[in-house]
């Protein structure tokens, strides 16, 4: 007979599905240099605004079908809705305003460290040793990568202000908040009995509906020429609403805290394609950043060791606890 899929199993796709995410999400930053005339308020109003907006269309039946559990649950999903209107606002407006590496290392470098303190102060959630080194690796190879990018980026004298910098950086750290807080909305509506599909529905459709006064206000450079439209089309489908499909996925398998970790992926794919596709160029330090965020992915992926085993290689009467990576499928008691 074949053994169903533990909970091991799960917690290893669940990783997966927010890897998968990291990836597309990484794409964006590539994608806008396509569309150099749109500001990024539209940029961000129409990526996850139009991709909220579908997530919520694709998922309308079993959104009717949850309704009363989510109406529930309404606090939970406000605070998700308005994060996801605020987050993109803010991230491209820190990158626009403070440069690519110092928008990026603040917005999704200290996310990880914001989810955390949700989960503690929220969910009473304790931290683990693994989770801890694995955050440490992921946000040092962050820094490194984003200084060395600084580095190559200025290395011409120019860059933004002081004042601009300051700004960005405030930016960025609101920008951590709302992620940290919209994946903590979404994993706490998943882990109380409602599906994914309706649980990012609901919070990205609603976020979705905030954004569109956004929409109408800044996106004519959208649509004023087919490139530009083309790019928003795409950051709308794939990394947005393809990515948040797959995040979705995700959450319903690993603790937030863990998602926003694993997704530390993204700066490292930006980084790599921008080498690649735009032609930029990245010193060793921005490599050694690459591979220490690869090495955190590898610790909080990797399979956890069994804590206890019987007398005689038995293994023990009931789950067996894990760690932070299999927090979301414990039921040990």
């Amino acid at each position: 007979m074949t053994r169903p899929a533990g909970p091991d199993r799960a917690v290893g796709t669940g990783a997966l599905c927010v890897l998968a995410a990291s990836v597309l999400w990484g794409t964006t930053g590539t994608a806008a240099t396509f569309a150099p005339g749109v500001g990024p308020l539209a940029v961000g109003a129409v990526a996850m605004g139009l991709g909220g907006l579908l997530q919520a269309l694709v998922a309308a039946r079993q959104i009717r079908r949850h309704a009363l559990r989510l109406r529930g649950q309404r606090g939970t999903v406000l605070i998700g809705a308005a994060s996801v209107a605020v987050y993109p606002l803010a991230f491209y407006s820190s990158m626009h305003l403070a440069g690519v590496a110092v928008g990026t290392v603040v917005s999704i470098g200290t996310a990880p460290l914001a989810s955390a303190l949700i989960e503690r102060v929220v969910d009473r959630r304790r931290l683990t040793r693994r989770w801890t080194v694995a955050a440490a690796l992921g946000l040092f190879g962050t820094v490194l990568l984003c200084v060395a990018e600084a580095a190559a980026h200025g290395s011409d004298g120019s860059g933004p202000s002081t004042a601009d910098t300051l700004l960005g950086v405030g930016l960025g750290l609101l920008a951590a908040a709302t992620y940290a807080l919209y994946s903590w909305a979404a994993h706490r509506l998943i882990s109380r009995g409602i599906p994914s599909r309706p649980a990012m529905g609901a919070v990205f459709g609603l976020g979705g509906l905030l954004l569109l006064p956004v929409l109408l206000v800044t996106g004519a450079p959208v649509v004023a020429s087919w490139s530009n439209a083309a790019v928003g089309v795409y950051m709308a489908l794939v990394p947005m609403f393809a990515g948040y499909v797959l995040f979705g996925w995700g959450l319903a398998r690993v603790p937030a805290s863990t998602a926003t970790t694993l997704s530390l992926l993204e700066p490292a794919v930006a980084a790599v394609l921008a080498v690649l596709v735009v032609g930029e160029r990245l010193p060793a330090a921005g490599w050694a950043g690459i591979a220490l965020v690869v090495a955190c992915l590898a610790v909080l992926t990797a399979p956890a060791p069994v804590a206890r085993r019987r007398r005689g290689g038995q293994p023990p009467e009931g789950p067996v606890r894990r760690d932070e990576v299999g927090d979301a499928a414990r039921t040990a008691p």
